[in-house]
């Protein structure tokens, strides 16, 4: 079984902002793959189906990103998730905006969902899919950045086109495996 997760924040106020890209590219999954995301459990958002045979499930935390981990340990473990097999999705302030990034481990960086996560598994070593949103400008807060809704049309295509790149690699990545969508998703556009 494949476990994706994206990382975002719960409510309408913080619908189609920076910070929840991990979200909208699970939404954007659950609509391609016909997996409906509408069950509650260990505090996220879930839905189960089949990609070429693999059972997956697609997870949205509904913790507030600041302790995504919660979600993502209490099903990891539940579940007998292998670490190879969880993906977790989420933005990226050092990627420009629509680039993709597809790693089998690393750090959390600066991402405090990330660090959640990796703080409650107590490990790094699963894959991730980050999704750039661009640096923040002068003068602004990171919080307030990460938490903005894209400004203009353009900056709201090239994301929403960023979105349907992330579900094709991750649909790569469960196909294929992680090293073949890592060829695709990091080379560039």
């Amino acid at each position: 079984m494949w476990m994706i997760v994206g990382l975002g924040n719960p409510g309408r106020e913080y619908a189609r902002t920076r910070h929840n890209v991990g979200f909208d590219v699970i939404d954007v999954l659950s609509e391609t793959l016909h997996i409906p995301v509408n069950r509650l459990t260990m505090h996220g958002q879930v839905g189960e189906g089949f990609v070429g045979g693999e059972k997956v499930m697609l997870v949205k935390p509904q913790t507030y990103m600041n302790l995504s981990g919660q979600c993502v340990s209490e099903m990891v473990s539940f579940y007998k998730v292998p670490m190879e097999r969880l993906l977790v999705i989420y933005d990226d302030i050092d990627l420009p905006l629509g680039k993709l990034r597809l790693r089998l481990s690393g750090s959390a960086g600066t991402h405090n969902g990330m660090r959640s996560v990796i703080g409650l598994l107590g490990r790094q070593d699963f894959p991730r899919l980050r999704v750039g949103v661009g640096s923040k400008p002068e003068g602004w807060e990171l919080a307030d950045w990460v938490l903005s809704h894209y400004a203009t049309e353009e900056e709201r295509k090239t994301q929403f086109d960023a979105f349907l790149a992330a579900a094709r690699t991750v649909i790569d990545c469960i196909e294929n495996g992680p090293e073949s969508a890592m060829r695709t998703a990091n080379s560039p556009r």
